[in-house]
């Protein structure tokens, strides 16, 4: 038996590491909570129909509600 045989076998026992979705990252992080941060929605176009409360209340970032963040997580492997 050669004496590479020890040491490829345990490389292949091994699983593979989980991706994260490079979307994902982009779009979300993770608070020191553990909740999900995301950029508020609906700013993009458009804001001449919006209402002014609608602008002001759209500004900076809002944690996702427990079932997108659900989703989000399954996403986002490492960033626990």
């Amino acid at each position: 038996m050669p004496r590479y045989a020890e040491s490829t076998l345990t490389q292949e026992m091994e699983m593979p590491k989980m991706k994260t979705k490079s979307g994902a990252k982009k779009r979300f992080s993770v608070t020191a909570s553990g909740r999900v941060k995301a950029g508020q929605a609906g700013k993009r176009h458009g804001m001449i129909k919006r209402s002014r409360k609608f602008i002001r209340n759209a500004r900076g970032t809002t944690i996702l509600c427990a079932a997108d963040e659900k989703i989000v997580k399954k996403y986002m492997p490492y960033a626990r």
